[in-house]
């Protein structure tokens, strides 16, 4: 059984999650927000200062760093209180329910660490993988909508 567990970020992990990140086929799934390491690295730094509204964690199976899970736009007075994201970079862990057991952990940290009420979550229609993780963790589909010829769904959680 593989050990799954969440790990504090550090500036040499944001490093190394924006090169595995940088594929074409995380991108095309997962568009960076990050042009740069420098811009990933100054985002970094910005999620250490006090009143931060955006944290994250890095996901490690059995010892080895595989990905993140952070949420952004976290907000008290905003529906929904903060937004979910993850990443499995390597694919030699997909499809193995190591995502969803991270998205589970996470979501109970945050909602106890910020005291969120619902998280909202999107992804392209077509990436069934990413689906499947929100459906497991109880997600519930809102809607879907087409944007720039690309189809997506949007998820809320309620804690």
């Amino acid at each position: 059984m593989m050990m799954i567990t969440l790990r504090n970020r550090t500036a040499d992990t944001v490093r190394t999650y924006f090169e595995k990140a940088d594929r074409p086929e995380i991108k095309r799934f997962l568009p960076q927000k990050a042009k740069t390491v420098e811009e990933a690295l100054a985002d970094y730094e910005k999620t250490l200062k006090p009143g931060a509204s955006s944290y994250g964690r890095t996901i490690y199976a059995d010892d080895q760093y595989i990905g993140d899970v952070w949420c952004y736009c976290i907000d008290q007075n905003e529906e929904p209180n903060c937004m979910l994201s993850f990443c499995i970079f390597e694919p030699e862990y997909w499809s193995k329910g190591i995502a969803a057991a991270a998205v589970k952990m996470f979501m109970q940290d945050i909602c106890f660490k910020y005291e969120v009420k619902t998280i909202g979550a999107f992804c392209f229609s077509n990436n069934y993988a990413s689906v499947k993780v929100l459906e497991k963790n109880g997600f519930e589909l809102v809607e879907e909508f087409e944007e720039d010829g690309i189809w997506s769904k949007y998820f809320q959680y309620n804690c």
